[in-house]
């Protein structure tokens, strides 16, 4: 076994190597060396083992370039989103569009008026320039940006009733992804939560009957990620707002995935949208940046002037606020709902949910005869149609008719679909399907760049 160790290189005859030359200009000699060392003692160890060698100990240039590549590999890789999931938390939710891109791009290369006032060169408000867009789009006097809806929803409740009474229905009392429950955010705020009515029902009478003198405000959440049908019965926001002017107290809701346009123009289902409970008299009405409005993750407040100067003017503000990226981004973002016209083609999340199913036939039709000649032998490939679903929490129960390519095998089981999801999962660009019904299936409602799926796929 001593003859084995005799054999591994010493490191620096490997840093002399002339095929070990491309890597050290690429990575530096310290990072290189470094993993060498880390090589060299899995090797040692490898033959305590096992008394041989490891399998790549003939060509050390090459395994070393493989492992670093490995390990310089962004943990966040661009994927195919093959899911039928549209707005999809996993995969990053609305991907931005290109006047986004650019609006972050730039603000990433030089100084920016972030916090500065150009007109008296004194501090400025961060929030300034994408409050006035928030305003013109909604009817609002003010708003206030934080990093995403859970935050908003936070800092309304700490910085309005702490200490007091927040009175929500009982089915309105909403889980969101990662088991972040309204009474927890609550609780947090160091508020006392007050139910009223049922699950299926809730009325007005029963919002009046808890009010109290340590009432604090009263709440409205929009149930945006999942839906009661059948004997059901829920107060309006005029209705609540109503209400609330009788006992002077402030009404808020959270609007969850919101809408800045009426989804029906584009054939989608309706959502609430923040100017109509604006225009309805709720003083504060939060909302997603990169769901139905398909911007960057941002919470957005918008309301009453003297309400949004409290949630400004408290301390979680500033643990809550979003950075330049994202408020560029946002801009760039509200920017394209003023020419609502070209909206569709501007916004990618749009240009994804309305896509004609037609559209997608061709393109599965497209895709197949070029799939078939890679993958025909192992599987039967097929054209089925399906439903896509928004995703994020958007309008949970409703589906859009859409096409996907089925992967069958032809000789064994599930675990053959499984190995071809995961060899996908490995790609330079991963693939990623749904296993379903006993078939692997690729969703092309948001597949845009089909030529580089084929090549990602062929090669």
């Amino acid at each position: 076994m001593k003859t084995l160790y005799t054999q591994l290189p010493a490191i620096d005859s490997l840093l002399r190597d002339p095929a070990l030359q491309p890597l050290l200009m690429q990575t530096g000699t310290a990072f290189t060396t470094r993993q060498l060392r880390d090589m060299q003692q899995e090797a040692r160890a490898h033959i305590q083992q096992h008394q041989s060698l490891p399998s790549w100990h003939t060509n050390w240039p090459e395994e070393a370039q493989r492992r670093i590549e490995q390990q310089q590999q962004s943990a966040l890789r661009p994927v195919f989103n093959l899911t039928g999931t549209v707005l999809h938390t996993n995969l990053g939710r609305a991907p931005l569009s290109e006047r986004a891109i650019e609006a972050v791009t730039a603000c990433l290369r030089q100084p920016v008026t972030l916090e500065y006032a150009l007109d008296d060169a004194a501090r400025g408000h961060r929030d300034r320039a994408v409050s006035e867009l928030l305003c013109e789009l909604t009817g609002a006097e003010a708003a206030c940006i934080v990093n995403n809806n859970a935050a908003a929803v936070l800092l309304m409740l700490a910085a309005l009733a702490p200490g007091r009474e927040v009175i929500v229905s009982r089915g309105e009392l909403v889980e969101i992804g990662g088991a972040f429950r309204i009474p927890d955010v609550m609780r947090q705020a160091g508020c006392q939560l007050v139910e009223v009515g049922t699950t299926n029902r809730t009325h007005l009478k029963d919002y009046r009957t808890a009010i109290s003198d340590n009432t604090g405000l009263l709440m409205k959440v929009h149930t945006s990620n999942y839906q009661i049908q059948g004997f059901t019965h829920a107060v309006s926001e005029a209705e609540l707002v109503a209400l609330a002017a009788e006992h002077q107290l402030p009404v808020i809701t959270d609007l969850g995935s919101g809408s800045l346009i009426d989804m029906t123009a584009f054939n989608l289902p309706a959502e609430p949208m923040p100017q109509q409970l604006i225009a309805a008299g709720v003083d504060l009405v939060s909302f997603s940046g990169d769901k139905l409005m398909g911007g960057p993750q941002a919470g957005i407040i918008v309301g009453k002037q003297a309400l949004i100067d409290q949630l400004q003017q408290h301390p979680l503000k500033r643990a809550l606020r979003v950075d330049k990226m994202t408020l560029a981004a946002l801009e760039a973002t509200l920017q394209l709902y003023r020419q609502p016209e070209t909206l569709r083609e501007a916004l990618p999340a749009l240009r994804l949910l309305t896509r004609p199913a037609h559209d997608i036939l061709q393109q599965a039709e497209r895709l197949l005869p070029a799939l078939e000649h890679t993958y025909g032998a192992e599987y039967s490939l097929a054209i089925a149609a399906c439903s896509s679903q928004i995703g994020s929490g958007s309008l949970p129960v409703e589906r859009l008719p859409s096409f996907a390519l089925t992967f069958s095998p032809k000789a064994g089981h599930g675990s053959a679909l499984t190995a071809l999801a995961q060899r996908w999962r490995a790609l330079s660009r991963p693939v990623i399907g749904r296993l379903q019904d006993g078939k692997l299936w690729l969703d092309l409602r948001c597949l845009e760049d089909e030529a580089a799926l084929i090549r990602i796929l062929t090669s």
